[in-house]
């Protein structure tokens, strides 16, 4: 047998043909060689050789004789490999759609891609629905980079520990009804404090997060004391009234001293009051990532002195105005409103 018969066992299942093996192929199926018994010489699938046999066969003699080419068949290979992979000719159609829908790329960068994808759909064709915006950033296809993205570069995976809660202000969340982590029951809040500069004489934010809708609540209070932190739920109390109770069926919490007295809610309506574990952020997932919207206007280390009420407010009302995939592209403020008028004309 030939020197050619010596590379047989060096094609490794699932890689494509080398030109050597187009030559083998070539050589066998002049000796006679049945396309299976190609494919044990070569450690490959029937379907391969045949596959392979289809492309490289051309008419010779007028037509009168056919005859498999490893030229021929490398030749169709390489063809075949220019045009593979997904079509980046629509990069352009995007930028151009977003000028067309006064969205600019790179503003709307904040807004993330999975929520650019539905604002385009209506000026994109029924193809281009599968598209993965963020390859085209890295490919730099668009007019936005990766530092655009403001949540893509901080993404860290880290290991979960939870630490034993030495202090003991409440409800651990570890009584929680599992029911909750579903997400699909109204009036289920998680809060935290968004400090500013850390000094005592600046103010601090009071945030709340709703777990089925993503309603966010700012409150700006004083400081970071308890007194202050419960001052801000009176208040929200005197706002809802006799809806209280059914708006603020529990509220999620950390174990840090400014919340020590807000397990007292409960002694002035039903609402239970959790404590999450201590140095685990994620048991409160929800306020803690709209914490993250907030510093895209108020970076850590700014005071929040020096914003106004009127900035504040803004920045609550972006928040809610922002569509989310996972409510379908609905707003915050949508589903909000929806459940406040269920509760209300239920009363």
């Amino acid at each position: 047998m030939d020197s050619l018969h010596s590379t047989m066992n060096q094609h490794i299942k699932g890689k494509h043909l080398s030109f050597e093996e187009r030559v083998i192929i070539q050589l066998r199926l002049k000796d006679g060689y049945s396309l299976r018994a190609i494919s044990r010489e070569l450690n490959c699938s029937p379907s391969t050789i045949s596959y392979e046999v289809k492309r490289g066969t051309v008419d010779l003699y007028h037509g009168k004789v056919k005859r498999y080419k490893a030229t021929q068949g490398h030749d169709a290979y390489q063809a075949h490999r220019k045009n593979c992979g997904a079509n980046q000719t629509f990069s352009g159609k995007l930028n151009s759609c977003a000028m067309s829908t006064s969205i600019s790329l790179k503003t709307a960068g904040r807004l993330m891609c999975a929520v650019i994808v539905p604002l385009l759909l209506a000026h994109l064709a029924a193809e281009m629905l599968s598209i993965t915006l963020y390859k085209y950033v890295d490919q730099g296809l668009l007019d936005i980079h990766n530092y655009d993205l403001p949540e893509k570069l901080k993404r860290n995976t880290k290991l979960h520990r939870i630490r034993k809660n030495k202090k003991k202000l409440g409800r651990s969340i570890e009584e929680r009804p599992k029911e909750i982590n579903k997400r699909n029951e109204f009036g289920h809040w998680e809060c935290d404090l968004v400090l500013g500069h850390k000094s005592k004489d600046d103010e601090v934010l009071l945030a709340l997060s709703e777990r089925m809708s993503r309603e966010f609540l700012i409150l700006r209070i004083p400081d970071k004391t308890s007194v202050s932190v419960m001052q801000a739920f009176k208040e929200l109390q005197r706002q809802y009234s006799e809806h209280w109770n059914d708006i603020f069926k529990t509220i999620t919490t950390d174990n840090d001293s400014e919340f020590a007295d807000l397990s007292n809610l409960e002694k002035a309506s039903n609402t239970l009051v959790y404590y999450a574990h201590p140095y685990t952020s994620c048991d409160k997932g929800t306020v803690e990532r709209h914490n993250g919207l907030i510093r895209r206007f108020i970076p850590k280390g700014e005071a929040i002195a020096n914003y106004s009420l009127q900035d504040i407010i803004n920045i609550e009302t972006w928040c809610n105005s922002l569509p989310r995939k996972i409510l379908a592209y609905h707003t915050p403020d949508e589903i909000f409103e929806r459940e406040l008028d269920q509760i209300y004309q239920a009363a």
